[in-house]
C-alpha cells in the first residue's frame, strides 16, 4: 500500500511538472510568435507575477482535472497505449476549458491567432504529459516484470482448466503483475495437481476472511462457465469486497465477444467491471453531497431549530432518533432522524410503521407526510455514511429476512445509501418483507443504471413528492 501511494504520488508529481512545463513553453510562445504580431514589436520573454502565479495554479488545474478523470485510481494497471489516448482526450478538454476561462478575452491581431493559440497549448501539454506519464508507467512496468510489486490473486477452482491458468500464470503471470497467493475450492476436495503447485486455502467462503487476512488484490474464478450456480455463489459472496473479480473464460465467451483483453500478451480473462459510475462522475456525485448537504445544514437551520422544538414539546422522549443501519460495503452506521414515534415503540421487538401506526405522533404525521423527519440525515451524508441518491439503509434484522427471500439484495451494498432512491420514488416506504422485496427491484435498476442524470431526475421526483405531500 505504500508503494502503490508512492508511485500515485509519483505520477502526479509528473503531471505537475509536465503541466508547468507546457505552460511555460507556451508563454513563451506567445511572447515570441503571438504578441509580437498583435502589437508590431518584438516582446521580452520576462518573469513576470502572472507566469509565476500561472506555473503554481494551471498545473493544479490539471491535476484535479485528471483526478476527476480517475487518471489517478490504479496506477499500477496502466497500459502505455491506452494512457496515450486517454491523455489526448481529457487533455482536449482541460485547453477548451482553459481556452474559454483565460484566452478568449484576449486581444489578438486575427481570429487565426486564436486557432494558434489553442493548438500550440493543447500541442506541447499533451506532448511533455504523454513522455512523462511514459516514463512513469515503463518504470512501473519494469518493476512487476521484476516482481518487486504486483497483485496478490487467489484463483477460485480445482479443475482442468485451473491447472491451465495456473501453469499459464507461474510461467508468464509475473509479467502481468499476478502474484499467486493459493486456491480455493468450491464444495471440493483439493486436487493433488493444483495443491502441489500452489496453496491449497480452503473452501470458497473463507474467501472474504482470505482477502482481508492476506491483502489480497484479485480473484480469478477458473471453473466451468456453465456452472452458474457456482459462479452465482461466489461473485455474491464478494458482492462488497474490495477485490477485483475476473473469469477464465470458454470458447462460448470468447465467440460471443464477452472477452475484452486489455494486454495483447496477457492472459484471456473476463473481468466483472464494479465500476457503477464513471471516476469523475463518482467524485462529482460526492462533491454535489458535501456541497448540496452543508448548504442545507447550513440554510435550514432556522427550519432545524424549529422542528426540533415541535418534536421535544409534541411527547415525551429525545428529539432525534438514532439507530444502526448497514450502509456501504456492508458498513454499520448511526442513521439520525427527528422522532416521529413515542419511546419505546418497539418495545417488543423490531416492527415496520404502517399507514394508521399508532406508534406515531401528531407532529410525526406530518413530519413523515412532507419527509422531515429525514432532513438531520444531511450530516449522514456530509460525514460519508450516506448520499443524497441511493437505496434507503436498512436494519441487520430484516436484511437477513430479505436475503433469505432474494439473495441479490447483498447488490444495493455495493454503493452508498441514499435519503432518497428510485425505490422510494416509485414504491415508498414498505410496510412488510414483501414490500421491501418489490421495492427492491427499483433499487438494483438504480444501480446497474448510476449516473449523475438519473440522481437528479431522481431528486426532481422526490422534491415533487415533498411538495405534494405524498410521503407517509
Amino acid at each position: 500500500m505504500i508503494k502503490f501511494r508512492r508511485h500515485t504520488l509519483l505520477f502526479i508529481s509528473f503531471d505537475f511538472v509536465a503541466a508547468m512545463l507546457a505552460w511555460f513553453s507556451f508563454y513563451a510562445y506567445r511572447k515570441l510568435f503571438i504578441e509580437p504580431d498583435k502589437f508590431g514589436y518584438a516582446v521580452p520573454v520576462e518573469a513576470t507575477g502572472n507566469l509565476y502565479m500561472g506555473l503554481l495554479l494551471i498545473p493544479t488545474y490539471w491535476v484535479v482535472l485528471y483526478f476527476f478523470s480517475g487518471t489517478y485510481a490504479d496506477v499500477w494497471r496502466k497500459s502505455r497505449i491506452k494512457e496515450i489516448s486517454k491523455t489526448l482526450s481529457i487533455s482536449g478538454l482541460g485547453v477548451i476549458i482553459l481556452f474559454f476561462a483565460l484566452l478568449l478575452d484576449d486581444e489578438v491581431k486575427s481570429y487565426e491567432q486564436y486557432y494558434k493559440t489553442i493548438v500550440a497549448l493543447y500541442l506541447l501539454h499533451v506532448c511533455y504529459t504523454i513522455f512523462v506519464r511514459i516514463i512513469a508507467a515503463t518504470h512501473i512496468k519494469s518493476l512487476i516484470n521484476k516482481q518487486l510489486i504486483g497483485f496478490k490473486t487467489i484463483v477460485v477452482g480445482n479443475n482442468q482448466q485451473a491447472i491451465d491458468l495456473v501453469n499459464e500464470l507461474k510461467q508468464d503471470g509475473s509479467k502481468q503483475g499476478y502474484l499467486l497467493h493459493g486456491f480455493v475450492t468450491v464444495n471440493e476436495t483439493p486436487s493433488s495437481s493444483l495443491s502441489s503447485v500452489i496453496s491449497y486455502l480452503g473452501n470458497y467462503d473463507t474467501l472474504p476472511q482470505l482477502i482481508k487476512q492476506h491483502q489480497i488484490e484479485e480473484v480469478i474464478i477458473a471453473v466451468e462457465s456453465s456452472n452458474h450456480k457456482a459462479i452465482t455463489e461466489v461473485t455474491n459472496l464478494l458482492e462488497d469486497v474490495p477485490v477485483i473479480l475476473k473469469i477464465v473464460p470458454d470458447l462460448f465467451d470468447v465467440v460471443s465477444g464477452s472477452v475484452r483483453m486489455q494486454n495483447v500478451l496477457g492472459t484471456a480473462l473476463i473481468e466483472i467491471n464494479n465500476q457503477l459510475m464513471p471516476a469523475w462522475q463518482m467524485a462529482t456525485k460526492r462533491i454535489i453531497d458535501i456541497v448540496v448537504s452543508l448548504v442545507v445544514l447550513i440554510l435550514l437551520s432556522p427550519l432545524y431549530l424549529f422542528l426540533a422544538v415541535a418534536v421535544k414539546f409534541s411527547s415525551e422522549g429525545p428529539i432525534f432518533f438514532k439507530q444502526v443501519r448497514i450502509g456501504l460495503h456492508g458498513k454499520h452506521f448511526n442513521i439520525i432522524k427527528y422522532r416521529t414515534m413515542y419511546i419505546n415503540a418497539e418495545a417488543n421487538g423490531p416492527a415496520l410503521s404502517s399507514k394508521n401506526d399508532k406508534r406515531i405522533t401528531a407532529i410525526g404525521r406530518t413530519l413523515r407526510k412532507y419527509r422531515l423527519d429525514e432532513i438531520p440525515q444531511f450530516y449522514n451524508v456530509l460525514v460519508g455514511d450516506m448520499s443524497l441518491v441511493g437505496p434507503r439503509p436498512e436494519r441487520q434484522y430484516y436484511i437477513d429476512q430479505i436475503m433469505q427471500v432474494a439473495p441479490h439484495y447483498k447488490h444495493l451494498q455495493r454503493v452508498r445509501p441514499g435519503i432518497t432512491s428510485w425505490g422510494m420514488v416509485k414504491y415508498g416506504y414498505a410496510e412488510n418483507i414483501q414490500q421491501m422485496v418489490e421495492r427492491l427491484k427499483f433499487d438494483i435498476l438504480y444501480i446497474e443504471n448510476m449516473s449523475l442524470a438519473m440522481d437528479f431526475r431522481i431528486l426532481i421526483y422526490t422534491v415533487k413528492t415533498i411538495l405534494q405531500g405524498r410521503g407517509k
